[in-house]
């Protein structure tokens, strides 16, 4: 599997708990109600799952090799992919510090919540589309064969030395027993 198809798999995993994250939201619209261990659990996911693993695949591996190809890092979809990231980083910050609040029935805090669960789902959601449909296939035209073998073993690496020996699954577990509940 070459590095793209790679991310666009997490993608797919991001996407069973955004939605779960969207279901949550409109949860606490309906009934004015939060089920924190969830939304403990979607904070969890997407700061080490989301940023810390796939995230940093892209900002330290995927996107360095598309600059050292030609592509400039302060404008054009680059530079756009990194702002999303930072907005997707704001909003998890808001989630988790309101999440507190939340939990012993503060209303504005429950309302933070629900703001930033619908913000970071749509923000995540066009990102996603982005990178899929536009972003990555770039990247896979602009290299070549040996780019492609590197970024592998780059990504390999990332799994194992900074994310961790089933960290990825516990997510993945995480990920499906989100988008049951």
């Amino acid at each position: 599997m070459i590095p793209t198809e790679i991310l666009k798999h997490e993608h797919q995993v991001i996407l069973l708990v955004i939605g779960a994250a969207e279901k949550e939201a409109a949860h606490i619209r309906e009934t004015g109600a939060l089920h924190a261990e969830n939304v403990e659990k979607m904070v969890d996911f997407f700061r080490n799952f989301a940023d810390h693993c796939h995230h940093a695949k892209e900002e330290n591996h995927l996107f360095v090799k598309m600059v050292d190809r030609g592509m400039p890092l302060e404008s054009g979809p680059i530079a756009v992919m990194l702002h999303e990231h930072h907005q997707g980083r704001q909003h998890i910050k808001g989630l988790a510090e309101a999440l507190p609040a939340a939990k012993l029935g503060d209303a504005a805090a429950i309302a933070a919540v629900r703001d930033n669960l619908i913000g970071y789902a749509t923000l995540l959601r066009q990102h996603i589309d982005k990178e899929d449909n536009v972003l990555y296939p770039m990247a896979d035209r602009m290299f070549t064969d040996a780019d492609q073998k590197a970024l592998g073993d780059a990504f390999d690496k990332v799994e194992a030395e900074e994310v961790g020996e089933g960290t990825h699954e516990k997510f993945h577990q995480i990920a499906h027993d989100l988008a049951k509940a």
